[in-house]
């Protein structure tokens, strides 16, 4: 269930098609990579780029980072201190019905099936995120003591 706080029409669903909307996806990345446990990732020091941080789900040590880049022009940095997998979503233009993970239109198949969700393998250090973008980085073996 998605909810607005003025009485729009977003439901995560197209009511008409019942295509998934571009929240859709979102969610259910958050669903399959966000664990239960919040962790502290520290305030940005970057205007208009958001920083989560959560274990990983379903996988003890492991952290995600989800990495929201509001900005509408500028790409943004940070590092990263080991290797992960990343997933992102962006989309042609923000009010778009359509968004690609890592520059892959989501969309179900022929026969109403989920696409399949493939991680972009990241190597630890600086890596960058486009305008207007959300990334998940699956960070596996962080060990971290706050996720077992």
């Amino acid at each position: 269930m998605h909810n607005t706080l003025a009485s729009s029409d977003y439901g995560l669903l197209d009511e008409n098609t019942f295509a998934p909307r571009p929240n859709y996806w979102a969610a259910l990345l958050w669903r399959r990579l966000m664990g239960a446990t919040v962790l502290d990732p520290h305030p940005s020091p970057i205007p208009n780029v958001y920083v989560y941080a959560h274990c990983l789900q379903n996988h003890p040590g492991g952290v995600t980072l989800l990495v929201i880049n509001a900005d509408r022009q500028r790409v943004h940095e940070i590092t990263l201190p080991s290797d992960a997998e990343r997933y992102t979503l962006t989309a042609k233009q923000l009010q778009e019905t359509s968004v690609q993970l890592n520059g892959k239109t989501l969309q179900l198949n022929r026969d109403g099936d989920m696409p399949q969700f493939l991680g972009q393998s990241t190597r630890a250090g600086h890596i960058s995120f486009a305008p207007t973008s959300i990334t998940f980085l699956e960070i596996a073996n962080a060990d971290n003591s706050n996720c077992h």
